[in-house]
């Protein structure tokens, strides 16, 4: 490795900085390794924060250089992933990457039609969020590389999201990734593809070739002979995408970006950019994107996807976003994005289905049973047919319902 440069720094710091560090690392001819650590936790894990660091430099051949490193409560992973984007600051044409071992409960799966009421976006570069995440329960949680994070804070981010893939665990919830807008977003997926992530988000799409690139450049990776991840197997039910639609042309085209792959597993909407797009201010009453969010709706069942909604940016208007959910709802959507854990039960709660609902979906599933059990084609309550999708929902709805 050739340096172009001898200093960098990564991280943040300051007094409100919890549960991440800073680090800035100096290459030197000579003198070995020297750490200065500055940790109000020094007493307890200042050994092991040294070790952490000198197996990194080991890692990637550093012999002489002189570290800063201020700990605010970092756990290893941040660590690792901060002194890494050192590294590769001083090294950009490095290939290598320092891998901390799976946490074993980061290693289950996730499905196609699973319960996604409810997904919560936690910036990428800001480690203190991801911690208790899974804990308030949302059905999704989203590492987010693309507009919560800095330009310069990217390439940093990506490790930091990586190392969590790897490391955090996120007690059962799926585990998605909001990559950025294409051609960048590629970039991003060797940094996530092998370390189990359930659902990528592809933002801002409004082409199917732009879903094809991912898919594309994803088997590309799964072909590589360095490829090692805990997907062995094809591509299709390994994870899936979920493509975003936050303009005038993506929403034209949003059956033909919905029908685009076979890995497409939802289609989500972002009212913030399409509003923009439009020409106009996004409102509580919704009457300027009532038309986009009626052809997702309808791009998404019409392909046999998802059909999931915006965000509700008001984090302290917790009746306006239940108004929210329920319109959304009634127009068919199956989720929300959440930018609070707050907003999570709110969520859950206006998406449960009602007592008509349940009731009505018990007497579908029973007499589609009953129409198996006496080997009839044909299921029908009452003097009405009941055709397969409406069986379907009534399946989804009960499972909804034991959900809540």
């Amino acid at each position: 490795m050739t340096a172009k440069i001898h200093k960098a720094a990564s991280g943040n710091k300051g007094d409100k900085i919890r549960s991440d560090c800073y680090i800035e690392l100096e290459l030197k001819t000579r003198g070995g390794i020297k750490i200065n650590l500055k940790s109000k936790v020094e007493s307890m894990y200042g050994d092991s924060i040294k070790e952490l660091v000198k197996d990194v430099l080991n890692y990637f051949e550093i012999k002489n250089a002189e570290i800063t490193v201020e700990d605010y409560g970092a756990l290893p992973f941040t660590l690792a992933a901060r002194l890494e984007a050192a590294i590769r600051k001083i090294f950009p044409e490095t290939t290598k990457e320092y891998l901390l071992p799976f946490n074993k409960k980061s290693l289950y799966k996730t499905a196609k039609d699973r319960l996604r009421r409810s997904r919560l976006y936690l910036p990428g570069n800001e480690p203190k969020f991801f911690i208790n995440a899974g804990l308030h329960k949302p059905d999704g949680i989203i590492l987010d590389l693309e507009d919560s994070v800095a330009p310069d804070k990217k390439d940093e981010a990506r490790l930091l999201v990586r190392n969590a893939l790897r490391s955090v665990d996120f007690y059962g919830c799926e585990r998605m990734v909001r990559i950025n807008q294409l051609p960048r977003g590629l970039d991003d997926l060797k940094f996530i593809i092998p370390h189990n992530v359930h659902v990528i988000l592809i933002p801002k799409v409004e082409s199917a070739e732009q879903v094809k690139e991912v898919e594309n450049e994803i088997e590309k990776l799964m072909k590589e002979k360095t490829f090692s991840s805990p997907h062995r197997g094809e591509l299709k039910g390994s994870f899936y995408f979920m493509p975003i639609i936050e303009s005038a042309l993506g929403v034209i085209k949003a059956y033909e970006i919905a029908t685009a792959s076979e890995n497409n597993c939802a289609l989500a909407i972002g009212l913030e950019d399409y509003t923009a797009d439009i020409g106009t201010q996004r409102t509580d009453e919704g009457k300027e994107s009532f038309l986009a969010r009626s052809m997702v709706v309808n791009a998404a069942r019409a392909a046999g996807i998802q059909p999931i909604d915006t965000v509700y940016s008001d984090v302290t208007n917790t009746e306006g976003l239940r108004a929210s959910v329920l319109e959304a709802k009634s127009l068919g959507f199956e989720g929300k994005g959440c930018i609070h854990p707050r907003q999570i039960k709110v969520v859950h709660e206006a998406f449960a289905p009602t007592e008509e609902e349940i009731e009505k979906a018990k007497k579908i599933v029973a007499a589609f049973k009953e129409a198996e059990k006496k080997g009839l084609g044909v299921v029908s309550i009452g003097s009405k047919m009941i055709d397969p999708p409406v069986v379907k929902r009534a399946v989804k709805i009960l499972e909804a319902a034991k959900s809540n």
